[in-house]
């Protein structure tokens, strides 16, 4: 839905803005959220002191249960920063409450919009440049779990339900094998045997949650390089951005996100499988920030299931990939023909990888336990 102008400028005023406002504009590269920057007045010229977004609810159909989980996070590290004397200004997102002390402001079409501080000289990256800038965001993510240690996970809303619940994913492949609704099982097949000779993986993780052999924690779901504010002088990671998936979960799925999407030199969709590989040495670099940071919040069955994370995610993110291309690519965005076959044919070399490898990422963990 197209922004209009009378709802951008209700939504301006609707929260407290400190300073003279001079200046919007469109912020960011995002897909899904209508961002927009917030100048206010200063020396020697106007700076960007706030960032207005309006949320998607095609995606986020629940807003207020988005907004209530991370204003009850966001609070929770706030207070955590300043126990440990730590700077709240840029070790966390703050955000605004609207004029009649509300989390979101909703416009005359019942568009749902938020403001945050803007945190000043910080920046993101893409794709990690140097295996430093890789160790650098696993640092922040293991911090974020550890400083959410004590936050009561169960009483967060679940906006996405059973959203790593692998077992569910693979049962959603198996319909969508079945109903070939866009009539393309036949040119995946390999790739859908892959999954199914691993039905038993699948279940792994959340039949240990269930079991009580994993905790409950506060999860951010989308742990990407680029969802980490870098500090633009010094060069360290700041804090973790981007909290619209925080939901109960487990640290193990934090965990592997990251090395699915960050521990290899491939792009995600890459039709040529020879150049997708796990390198052992991004690997590493990020296992080691993250327990250097989570360590002392994780428990000793967390730990030792770390590389099990790493693969059952990654395999899970294949079977996702995998399931809208045999829908039709109907959930996620596609630019050409077969660009999620390609998706899922990333993720799949990758888990091979880590099968292959699996020993020598068992060592890297206990290296650094």
């Amino acid at each position: 839905m197209k922004v209009e102008n009378q709802c951008l400028a209700a939504a301006l005023a609707a929260f407290p803005y400190e300073g003279k406002i001079t200046a919007l504009e469109p912020f960011g590269s995002g897909h899904i959220n209508d961002t927009y920057a917030v100048y206010v007045e200063g020396y020697p010229a106007p700076r960007i002191g706030y960032i207005l977004q309006r949320l998607n609810t095609n995606v986020f159909k629940q807003p207020g249960a988005v907004m209530q989980n991370i204003m009850g996070v966001t609070e929770y590290l706030k207070t955590a920063l300043e126990r440990e004397q730590r700077d709240t200004s840029r070790g966390t997102l703050h955000f605004l409450k609207t004029a009649d002390d509300q989390p979101a402001f909703y416009d005359q079409q019942g568009m749902p919009w938020r403001s945050y501080v803007f945190i000043e000289n910080s920046f993101c990256y893409d794709k990690s440049p140097t295996v430093e800038v890789f160790y650098q965001s696993a640092c922040a993510f293991g911090d974020f779990l550890r400083l959410l240690e004590g936050y009561p996970a169960e009483t967060l809303h679940e906006t996405i339900p059973y959203f790593h619940d692998t077992r569910r994913r693979l049962e959603a492949l198996q319909q969508a094998a079945a109903q070939n609704i866009a009539g393309r099982a036949a040119n995946c097949q390999p790739e859908i045997d892959f999954a199914m000779n691993r039905a038993e993986d699948c279940a792994l993780l959340m039949n240990m949650l269930e079991a009580g052999e994993l905790p409950l924690r506060v999860t951010h779901n989308d742990t990407k390089l680029n969802n980490v504010l870098f500090d633009k002088t010094t060069g360290e990671a700041l804090c973790v951005i981007d909290l619209d998936t925080i939901m109960p979960g487990l640290s193990l799925n934090d965990y592997g996100d990251s090395i699915r999407f960050g521990a290899t030199e491939a792009a995600e969709d890459e039709p040529d499988l020879t150049k997708v590989t796990l390198s052992l040495p991004l690997y590493e670099a990020y296992t080691k920030g993250f327990l250097q940071t989570a360590g002392p919040a994780l428990t000793p069955t967390e730990k030792d299931m770390l590389p099990q994370g790493a693969r059952i995610i990654t395999l899970e993110c294949g079977i996702r990939f995998l399931t809208d291309y045999l829908n039709g690519d109907v959930y996620f965005k596609t630019e050409r023909p077969g660009q999620n076959l390609d998706r899922c044919r990333t993720q799949f070399k990758l888990v091979s990888d880590m099968e292959a490898n699996f020993a020598q990422m068992q060592q890297i963990v206990k290296k650094y336990v």
